[in-house]
């Protein structure tokens, strides 16, 4: 069969660009259509993903829009022709991976089959925690609410040109059924685990027993520095506590200046950093705090587990699918600097098994996600 991707935009590599990788591994020889690509904004994965989409990326108009990049948010009103633009009758499936941002779902499919592998709605149009908060400027306050609205319209109307949603979580699929009234099947993201013994040995090389107990005296934390993902929780808990942080990370809408400002002298920022770096960072780390707000799934949770390092997290969201509370993790209830705090605290009286988090994470590997869109294609 003739498959073509679509992705809305690839100005930075987070979980969506990861599932699009994944992807495109599978699919070789599909062509990824997206409405604008910058690959300088890739950071330690650029070099990797230019050689391995050498040849296939099928760029829009957007790509000749002089500094385009800086105007993201404000393209998206008119990303629906974008896509349009493409030409997709020599294709008979196309899976759009969508993040809600750029509506890539009003491509005209022709005679194709359209999968829709959904990270979300849009957060913006459906009141979830955003990188950006517009909405707290009074002058744009009305601005922005009266084009969202029409929007809200666009997007509930290009649900309907998709034949099967797939869902990152049983999160997503919950706001795909609430918004759009359509059903979703469940495929967990592509998560990078080391093999189960490789992974058990990785962490427990040195250490006394696979219990945890780690030599390393530092908490961590990182991925996309935006505001939604709410790492001052972090920051403020250890500060509270005095205990030594590591933010990891590629800075977003200038909220890195944020952060820093409210640091206190246990805090260490490490900046962007490649797979291998953050891998070895997770397997020192005495637990990965993760205090996003209603995340979508929430690849680095899984990420930390696969090394063994437990989490302490937000109870909302994806998280409360992948993080076994009382067992490879902590889940705090509040998103407060104390909740977070009083999480810390009970895990550092708690027994977790580093051989139980690598065991959970093992049920979010990318073999078992490729497995399953494999099946879903071939029984098409």
């Amino acid at each position: 069969m003739r498959i073509a991707l679509v992705h809305d935009y690839i100005k930075e590599f987070g979980g969506a660009e990861a599932v699009l990788e994944t992807l495109s591994d599978i699919f070789p020889d599909a062509p990824i259509y997206t409405s604008l690509y910058l690959p300088k904004f890739l950071g330690p994965h650029r070099q990797r993903l230019q050689q391995k989409w050498q040849g296939k990326i099928k760029t829009s108009f957007f790509q000749k829009i002089p500094y385009a990049g800086k105007f993201i948010s404000l393209l998206r009103v008119i990303s629906p022709w974008a896509f349009r633009s493409f030409n997709f009758s020599d294709f008979d499936i196309i899976i759009s991976s969508a993040t809600g941002a750029y509506f890539p779902n009003a491509l005209n499919k022709k005679s194709a089959k359209l999968f829709c592998y959904c990270h979300t709605p849009p957060r913006y149009l459906y009141g979830l925690a955003t990188a950006r908060n517009y909405s707290k400027n009074p002058i744009l306050r009305p601005i922005i609410s009266s084009m969202n609205y029409f929007l809200r319209l666009a997007d509930k109307k290009y649900s309907t040109n998709v034949d099967q949603y797939i869902a990152n979580s049983a999160t997503t699929a919950s706001r795909i059924k609430n918004f759009y009234n359509r059903d979703a099947l469940i495929i967990n993201p592509p998560v990078s685990v080391a093999p189960l013994s490789r992974g058990a040995v990785r962490r427990t090389e040195g250490f006394n027993s696979t219990t945890y107990n780690p030599r390393s005296n530092y908490y961590l934390t990182g991925g996309r520095l935006a505001r939604a993902k709410r790492y001052d929780i972090a920051i403020l808990a250890c500060n509270q506590l005095g205990l030594k942080l590591k933010v990891f990370g590629r800075d977003f809408a200038n909220y890195l200046d944020e952060l820093k400002s409210i640091a206190g002298p246990t805090i260490e920022f490490v900046g962007e950093i490649d797979n291998d770096t953050k891998n070895k960072l997770y397997s020192q780390a005495k637990a990965f705090i993760f205090c996003s707000d209603n995340e979508d799934f929430g690849m680095m949770p899984v990420e930390a587990m696969s090394a063994g390092c437990p989490v302490i997290a937000y109870k909302s969201g994806g998280v409360t699918e992948t993080v076994i509370d009382g067992k490879t993790g902590i889940l705090f209830d509040y998103l407060t600097p104390k909740s977070c705090a009083d999480a810390i605290v009970k895990f550092q009286k708690s027994k977790l098994k580093s051989s139980d988090c690598i065991t959970q994470s093992q049920n979010f590997s990318q073999d078992v996600f490729i497995k399953k869109i494999n099946n879903l294609i071939s029984t098409t």
